[in-house]
């Protein structure tokens, strides 16, 4: 008798939470999805939960409720909004596991409850990390809380490191598409528009996460991600650019030993890998071919022309409260670009600003991480209206 685990999909109508309902609806007889939550898109919201009948679903636009409610007025679902009720749903008993799929730092607060009620973390929001890792990874250890990345190359590392609790870690190594722009020079990226930036040569990713991507912040934010999951020094990891997206990332031993996890770039592998832990189970996806791609390529980025990934190794080594600082101000620039009311290479220039201008604090509260986060997104977006 397998008893079915019950998921807390938060971010349900975002890329990750669309992927993880596909895995529960392979999988109905061993997960359920017992609640869904979305920011602003309540049509797709109403149709998850008319197909999957969570317990309870919440839509962060208060606006959206009415409609939200009136759709599932004949089913048991209950139906709340506001960002206070994205942390109310996340204290409920009614799940196992939390999937945390809310982009950026709208995704701290639910995780930080979820851990305090002792749920189980699958983490696909790599902010949370960012902003505040020292005190989310302190409190899940307290609550003896696991918390399983889904990012792909956490995910990797993660399955690396099955059976290898008492061996040392040398370093770890993230693996690095180079996005779309692989190989461009700044006189090239100063022209580049949004519909341009949102096209992934592998993955097929979010608006905000396939941004990250294409200006390497992404690969700074996944490194100091790891830095708070894996319990490292920021010496111990390192990035190397990986063209076919094949490796997802590797560990490297004491003994100098490597291991990598490979497959097809399938944000469903690590999602399922994360809601099922420690058991693998079977499924239809394409399986990698050795034969095709039959070549494996790596290099070292460029940092020159793709200066995020700079400040954001500037910000994993300086610690305190500059991550915080580093993500809220890509969010905001991003946020701009996505708008077109900034270029390409505008979106660094403003982190930099912001970094060089908000007070640094060596060891923050959970408070002053909040308040460091809001006075960068205000000082970012004064620097826009200009």
């Amino acid at each position: 008798m397998t008893t079915i685990k019950r998921i807390a999909i938060f971010g349900s109508t975002g890329s990750i939470g669309t992927q993880a309902l596909d895995v529960i609806a392979a999988n109905r007889d061993k997960f359920s999805a017992e609640i869904l939550t979305a920011q602003t898109n309540d049509a797709l919201l109403i149709r998850q939960a008319l197909e999957f009948n969570p317990n309870c679903v919440v839509i962060g636009d208060p606006q959206k409720y009415n409609e939200v409610k009136r759709a599932l007025a004949h089913t048991h679902i209950k139906v709340f909004a506001g960002e206070k009720a994205l942390e109310e749903a996340a204290a409920m008993d009614c799940y196992d596991m939390m999937l945390a799929g809310i982009v950026g730092y709208a995704g701290l607060k639910p995780v930080l409850r979820a851990i305090d009620s002792g749920k189980a973390i699958a983490l696909a929001n790599k902010e949370t990390l960012v902003v505040a890792g020292d005190i989310v990874m302190q409190k899940a250890v307290e609550k003896r809380v696991p918390v399983v990345p889904v990012d792909s190359e956490h995910s990797a590392i993660f399955q690396c490191l099955v059976g290898e609790g008492r061996n040392k870690i040398e370093k770890v190594i993230l693996t690095a598409s180079g996005g779309p722009f692989f190989g461009k020079k700044p006189n090239f990226l100063v022209n580049v528009k949004r519909d341009h930036a949102l096209q992934h040569p592998n993955w097929s990713m979010g608006a905000k996460i396939t941004i990250d991507s294409a200006t390497l912040m992404n690969k700074g934010l996944e490194m100091i991600e790891a830095r708070w999951l894996f319990n490292l020094q920021p010496s111990q990891i390192d990035v190397v650019i990986h063209p076919q997206s094949i490796i997802h990332s590797m560990v490297q031993f004491a003994d100098g030993s490597i291991k990598a996890q490979m497959g097809l770039p399938d944000m469903k592998l690590p999602i399922q890998y994360a809601l099922s832990f420690p058991q693998r189970i079977p499924n239809d996806f394409p399986r990698y071919d050795f034969k095709k791609p039959n070549v494996l390529s790596f290099e070292t980025p460029d940092m020159k022309t793709f200066r995020n990934l700079a400040l954001a190794i500037e910000a994993l080594h300086k610690g305190g409260n500059t991550p915080c600082v580093l993500n809220a101000a890509n969010e905001i620039a991003v946020y701009a670009f996505l708008r077109n009311r900034i270029g390409f290479l505008d979106m660094t220039e403003i982190v930099e600003r912001v970094l060089a201008t908000i007070p640094f604090i060596e060891r923050p509260t959970l408070e002053e991480y909040f308040d460091s986060d809001g006075e960068a997104r205000n000082f970012a977006a004064s620097l826009i209206q200009m």
